[in-house]
């Protein structure tokens, strides 16, 4: 039998450095929300492959589609050969997606290739070069991902420069003392500073911050970011692919808000956990860029929209929005009780809509002083346990639950078990 020790060993010999682990664990099978190793050992799955799981591991209707698909073709690129999945799923987000028509949408496979192309395609909307987002902000790992992205330990450490004529305003957060009207304020320095609004082709915004710490916009500032962009003909653009497809308790994260973006990104778990990216959007604007400005040899892959489509038919048949609250309720209730325990380790600042539910593990009750160390160490106990755990954060210590939404109770309440066990003090 390959043990898990076999395969890290192999791993180091073979994969690069630059690809990090959560844990040593090699998985041999997966079932909606549970995983077992190379070694048999079974575990409950709150990470959820990074939220792109929330129709679960295999489930079946999306295993049928993908098997349906494949006795017919696997691959043509759209741009050579169009077919029908790829055309009925835009079809299908351009009626969901919280946009005043008419829409149209584009495929990918990554969401770094989302991000990227919602870049692109503002700046041939605009003729402006200049991009606006967060501190905190993770928008993936390409060069113009990764200029996007509100962090530099890990994401551009030692990689080079990152792409000019990207500016970065404070995400609000009380963990971190900054306000709406902080967020705003240092956005009208830049403007004065640093750029014309008129050089602005875009601000891109994740309603709720993933890699950030789950830390979600408030109204006002979207609001806000709204009219600015109105006021200066900017393009906003929500980068939903971790909020999208349910994880809040609505399809899309900017159903919460009153006022909407110009293009959506999406990515995770649109496609049940095949590689399926894209970008939803303002008809003139997505069609700003010229016949082969977009587009990607694998982009759109119709296994991946096969998918896609069962998804979007899982999410109606068993009422999985619904779900999201109700699991994220469950999650909840169940921290609120761990903080008052004495017996855990001190947690703070319970948050997140939905089932994108996350807390802060602090060094002692009643402040907000972030223990990184003892996160590290809560993410170890609780894979040893059983329990597949993610952390996330600008301060590293915050622990975020990203369970499928078609998880049972029962499997819910196990990984809590298993989580309060980690916390124990």
């Amino acid at each position: 039998m390959t043990t898990n020790a076999e395969l890290l060993t192999r791993r180091n010999v073979s994969v690069a450095r630059g690809i990090g682990h959560t844990t040593p664990v090699s998985a041999a099978r997966a079932l909606n929300a549970e995983i077992w190793d190379v070694e048999g050992r079974r575990y409950v799955d709150f990470a959820g492959g990074i939220a792109v799981l929330n129709t679960g591991h295999r489930h079946p209707k999306v295993v049928a589609a993908v098997k349906e698909q494949m006795e017919l073709f696997t691959h043509t690129c759209f741009q050579v050969l169009m077919y029908e999945p790829y055309i009925a799923l835009a079809e299908r987000l351009n009626a969901l997606a919280p946009i005043a028509g008419p829409l149209k949408s584009v495929f990918f496979t990554t969401g770094a290739e989302a991000t990227e192309n919602a870049v692109k395609i503002a700046r041939a909307a605009t003729g402006r070069s200049g991009v606006i987002a967060f501190t905190g902000g993770f928008h993936g790992r390409t060069v113009m991902a990764s200029a996007l992205t509100g962090k530099v330990v890990p994401y551009k450490k030692g990689l080079g420069p990152a792409l000019p004529e990207v500016w970065h305003v404070p995400f609000p957060t009380a963990q971190n003392g900054v306000s709406t009207d902080d967020a705003l304020k240092y956005l009208d320095f830049i403007f004065k500073a640093d750029v014309d609004p008129s050089r602005i082709a875009a601000v891109i915004v994740e309603p709720v911050q993933g890699e950030g710490g789950f830390h979600q916009v408030p109204a006002d500032l979207m609001r806000s970011l709204r009219a600015v962009c109105d006021q200066h003909g900017i393009v906003l653009i929500a980068d939903e692919v971790q909020t999208g497809f349910g994880r809040t308790g609505r399809m899309f994260a900017m159903e919460h808000y009153d006022v909407s973006p110009d293009l959506i990104c999406v990515a995770k778990s649109l496609a049940g956990g095949f590689p399926l990216s894209g970008v939803i959007g303002k008809a003139p604007i997505m069609d700003a860029a010229e016949p082969g400005g977009l587009g990607g040899t694998y982009a759109g892959n119709p296994l991946a929209c096969a998918a896609a489509l069962a998804v979007l038919d899982v999410f109606e048949e068993e009422k999985l929005l619904e779900r999201a609250e109700a699991i994220g309720q469950r999650l909840r209730s169940w921290l609120e009780r761990a903080r008052s325990r004495n017996d855990l380790l001190p947690i703070a600042d319970i948050r997140g809509p939905g089932a994108m539910v996350a807390f802060d593990i602090v060094k002692d009750r009643g402040n907000r002083d972030p223990d990184a160390n003892a996160t590290k160490r809560v993410i170890q106990r609780a894979y040893e346990s059983g329990l597949i755990l993610l952390s996330c954060g600008t301060n590293a210590n915050t622990v975020r639950i990203l369970v499928p939404l078609t998880a049972e109770d029962g499997i819910v309440d196990e990984g809590l078990e298993i989580l309060g066990q980690a916390l124990a003090a």
